[in-house]
């Protein structure tokens, strides 16, 4: 039964105008309805996430939306979660603030920390494996002797679409299993998943697999197939319905691993409480059954460079509003738990400057370039390749890791392939010196010992030691 709804004091002058004038007769024994809500359509027409008690069906999940002055995109009845539309300014009063929350509504502005991707160079025949130092550092050549991974594997890039033309990916993304996810339900037309202006899912893909074909780049997985889930938008914003959207697909289509080079908008940490508790609530709910239905998803610590253990005090969100961080607040999806949350490190094997850390968030860490020394990573873009630097970057390095993994351990769970990635890491002991200016002051401070800390968790990543039988 739908919860109690609120109406307005217009509605309710109304109903008591009406009841003096005429008094509709009710059969003895009937229930008294309640009064639906009168709906305005003069506001913008916002996109809502909606949470549901668990067990609610799509029948019931749609009634009340629609009795509360919303249309239904699309109702996730595995997790009780909806996405909704309205244009009336009191849709999430009318549901409850505690479960409908609009990130439209939120964002004054678009937002990103989309790191700069540099202009490519025109895709041809020269080989350019040679300026891939991130791949030596992780050894992925040499686990090439081992695999290249099982084009069985599917490996779903979660990210704001795939170039599939480009001669580096176009045998590795399968059309067939990859879809749009910006308004929230899935849409597998390729006018839906295909970047538009974003280079950064291109570049995101060709990390995990491009081919090795002895011209561009090499993947670290080369062999296997992406899937290209767009829930990336051309400003860089991350939509939480997005991204609940494309983990359910990623599950849908038996993926093996999510990768996810975001953190969910519309704040770079979000909090178990308050209006904040509904995106946080839906994207759990979602990373959870997905890695229930075998999905392992590896996921960016982020760009903000601090530590995300400390609670944060005060801060404005887009809104202008005042927040108070605390525990309850992590990067989504990277602090949930079951997450693959990666850090990154520069040519010099050294957290990045801009690489956010935490002892007990960070599980391991991976090559994301190092701005300050102007060596970034190259990989793919529409039309060629760049370089960008990013713990977007080092990501997919972790996510062609486990992709090679699950080749060579079919039906392996996310847990069991998690154990593995972590276990077979190089352990990377604190700096004794993270003084990155010459300033003479520390830039960060590293905790733990070598074999787990809050710089690069369980180590530095290595595909050959993955895969070494």
């Amino acid at each position: 039964m739908p919860l109690a709804r609120l109406t307005r004091a217009a509605a309710v002058g109304a109903a008591v105008v009406a009841a003096a004038v005429a008094v509709p007769a009710v059969a003895l024994g009937d229930p008294l309805g309640q009064a639906a809500p009168v709906c305005s359509t003069e506001g913008h027409q916002l996109r809502y996430l909606v949470l549901f008690a668990t067990g609610t069906d799509r029948s019931g999940a749609t009634e009340e939306i629609t009795g509360d002055c919303g249309e239904t995109v699309a109702y996730y009845p595995e997790i009780a979660v909806a996405v909704a539309t309205s244009p009336d300014p009191a849709f999430a009063d009318l549901v409850g603030r505690d479960r409908a929350f609009s990130t439209e509504a939120a964002l004054t502005k678009a937002a990103k920390q989309a790191p700069p991707v540099r202009t490519g160079a025109d895709a041809g025949a020269t080989d350019r494996t040679g300026e891939q130092w991130d791949m030596d550092m992780i050894h992925a050549k040499e686990a090439h002797a081992v695999t290249l991974g099982d084009p069985r594997v599917l490996v779903g890039v979660l990210d704001s679409g795939i170039d599939d033309t480009h001669p580096d990916l176009v045998r590795a993304v399968d059309p067939t299993r990859s879809a749009g996810c910006l308004t929230g339900a899935a849409d597998p037309s390729p006018a839906a998943w295909r970047p538009t202006n974003s280079p950064h899912g291109t570049h995101v893909a060709g990390i995990i697999a491009a081919a090795d074909d002895g011209r561009g780049i090499t993947g670290v997985a080369p062999d296997v197939r992406l899937a290209s889930v767009k829930v990336v938008d051309d400003d860089g914003t991350v939509r939480p319905e997005s991204v609940v959207c494309g983990l359910m697909w990623a599950a849908e289509q038996r993926m093996a691993v999510a990768n996810s080079s975001y953190y969910v908008d519309p704040w770079p940490r979000t909090c178990d409480h308050g209006d904040e508790h509904v995106v946080y609530e839906a994207v759990r709910r979602a990373t959870d059954y997905a890695t229930g239905k075998g999905v392992l998803t590896v996921a960016a610590a982020s760009n903000e460079g601090s530590d995300l253990t400390a609670p944060g005090g005060r801060t404005a969100g887009p809104d202008g509003q005042w927040r108070t961080l605390d525990s309850d607040c992590r990067v989504l999806p990277a602090g949930l738990r079951g997450v693959i949350a990666v850090s990154a490190v520069g040519p010099d094997r050294a957290k990045a400057g801009y690489s956010a850390y935490g002892l007990g968030v960070i599980d391991v860490a991976a090559p994301g370039g190092e701005q300050r020394d102007d060596r970034c990573v190259l990989s793919t873009v529409p039309g060629g390749y760049a370089t960008a630097c990013g713990t977007s970057m080092a990501a997919p390095h972790v996510s062609g890791v486990v992709a090679l993994l699950v080749s060579t351990h079919p039906g392996a769970s996310p847990q069991q392939l998690a154990r593995l990635v972590t276990g077979e890491a190089e352990a990377v002991a604190c700096p004794t010196d993270y003084d990155l200016d010459g300033t003479g002051q520390q830039d960060a401070y590293c905790s733990g010992y070598a074999p787990f800390n809050s710089f690069y968790g369980h180590g530095l990543v290595d595909a050959l030691a993955a895969v070494r039988p």
